[in-house]
């Protein structure tokens, strides 16, 4: 039976999978969810010795409902292969009593690459099912690894073109630098004279904009989005919790059954909440923990219940965690109001005019799955030393921030379930804050594409290929704009001015 969609904020307003994917955000500004969260359906203990690709169908096939099985292992299969450096895909790497989860082995060194090697495929196999004759236009905002990912992903991908927003000055130059040399014939990449949550809010606006759909639409284009609203995004996040359960069960690490607790970064919501997700399919997971920096919009959601943006924007070692407004929060709140839209709908909207919103006592007695930590940069670097120091293990600043909540956690509840911390990016693409944590007397005056042999050096980790390709790369992207100037910049690169 095929698996429906609906959305957030109207459960009447209904998509099957390939259509969700193909829509990226719902007709009312919603988020898809899936009308139940499936079981798992293999056991725990046929999870051991099953590859990524593998264990990637057994749990896709479960959401992906209108795909065939010959659709999803071809997109699994162009997804999952040399482009990641390892077989295991997803490696993960034990220092003292933690086990990081290391999802940066892709073409991109950041764990958006999980989901996005894979978006690309689902999302014109729906547009083959659906009969869509448009252009798609890929409309993404980023604070600093989705834009590459999706630039990577989609560039010269037939029927498809990707327009991606990121805030100049808020993210790393080496982000950057990926971002603004890639290649491809569909590829626009525009800073934006703003931070993260203003390009969020600037692309969400352009999908609920009807008018500009009816302009695009008799121009043949039409908006999706590559951004962790899109469901096709949050999907293929569940996989990597569900095979580092299976690789934890096969390194005899854990017994079958025995529950971990998952500790991740957390800025948009979507990594944790696949776990989440991961967790309501029968994964044995305890806490899931969220750890924020110090912008800790979702530390104080969880402790008081109230989720309140409007509060000093913090630029941290940890850009891609630098955001107010953590967009699928709402399908967790959909979820812990009883799957009621008009509720989610008014919490939203309290959002967007006063800017927070409090949930009832009944909402938070159901958020008793999550811990909540943060890290202040102090702690994110003296987190990253001390693992080095100790270890021999460099890690970045956003693993960082999830490795300091984690031991917090620890000393505070005394809980020994054994942890498992979502390990985002390569320390690679933040190397002047990592070997500024490191030590800053010897490292601290270089600039920072001067410190990756120095990185090279101390970790034993040679740079990676995403690196050295843009070392004397061409500069090919030099649009900028205001962030009120967001529509009129999209017209312009379709030709529609």
């Amino acid at each position: 039976m095929n698996l429906q969609y609906m959305s957030t904020r109207n459960p009447k307003i209904r998509a099957t999978a390939s259509q969700a994917v193909l829509q990226g955000l719902a007709g009312d500004g919603g988020l898809f969810v899936p009308e139940k969260i499936p079981a798992l359906p293999v056991s725990l203990g046929e999870l051991k010795g099953m590859t990524y690709q593998e264990t990637a169908y057994v749990v896709m096939k479960e959401f992906l409902t209108d795909y065939t099985e010959e659709e999803l292992r071809s997109c699994i299969a162009r997804a999952y292969d040399s482009k990641f450096d390892t077989e295991d895909i997803a490696p993960i790497s034990r220092v003292d009593d933690t086990y990081y989860l290391e999802l940066f082995h892709g073409a991109t060194i950041a764990f958006k690459d999980m989901a996005l090697s894979i978006l690309p495929h689902l999302m014109t196999t729906a547009a083959k099912k659906n009969g869509v004759d448009k252009e798609i236009v890929i409309l993404t905002a980023t604070s600093g690894d989705t834009g590459k990912a999706a630039m990577a992903g989609f560039a010269d991908v037939e029927g498809t073109r990707i327009i991606v927003f990121y805030p100049k000055g808020g993210v790393s130059r080496v982000q950057e630098l990926q971002m603004v040399t890639q290649k491809g014939n569909n590829v626009d990449v525009v800073a934006i004279h703003g931070n993260f949550d203003n390009a969020q809010s600037g692309v969400k606006e352009l999908f609920g904009n009807r008018e500009l759909a009816e302009k695009l639409a008799a121009e043949g284009y039409q908006f999706s989005s590559a951004n962790s609203i899109n469901i096709g995004r949050l999907v293929p996040q569940i996989v990597y919790y569900v095979y580092a359960y299976g690789k934890l069960l096969e390194n005899g690490e854990i017994q079958e059954g025995e529950k971990i607790n998952i500790t991740v970064p957390t800025g948009n919501f979507g990594n944790i909440l696949a776990a989440c997700y991961a967790k309501h399919m029968g994964l044995p997971v305890g806490k899931l923990i969220c750890a924020s920096n110090e912008n800790k919009v979702l530390f104080d959601f969880f402790r008081t219940g109230t989720y309140d943006k409007n509060r000093e924007f913090m630029l941290t070692t940890s850009p891609s965690m630098d955001i107010l407004v953590s967009s699928n929060l709402e399908r967790l709140i959909y979820q812990i109001c009883g799957r009621d839209g008009e509720v989610d709908a008014d919490l939203m909207g309290q959002l967007q005019t006063e800017g927070k919103y409090t949930i009832t006592d009944a909402m938070r007695e159901q958020l008793s799955d999550f811990a909540a930590g943060y890290a202040t940069e102090a702690e994110t670097a003296d987190m990253i030393r001390k693992t080095y120091e100790k270890a021999g293990y460099v890690m970045d600043t956003h693993t960082a921030v999830a490795a300091h909540v984690c031991e917090q956690y620890k000393k505070d509840t005394g809980d020994t379930t054994k942890c498992l911390v979502a390990s985002t990016a390569s320390p690679y693409k933040f190397v002047k804050s990592v070997l500024t944590a490191i030590d800053e007397k010897k490292y601290g005056q270089k600039e920072e594409l001067e410190l990756l042999p120095d990185l090279e050096q101390i970790s034993g980790v040679e740079m990676p290929g995403a690196i050295r390709e843009i070392l004397d790369a061409q500069v090919r992207h030099s649009r900028e704009c205001d962030a009120d100037r967001m529509q009129e910049t999209v017209e312009e690169i379709l030709g529609l001015r």
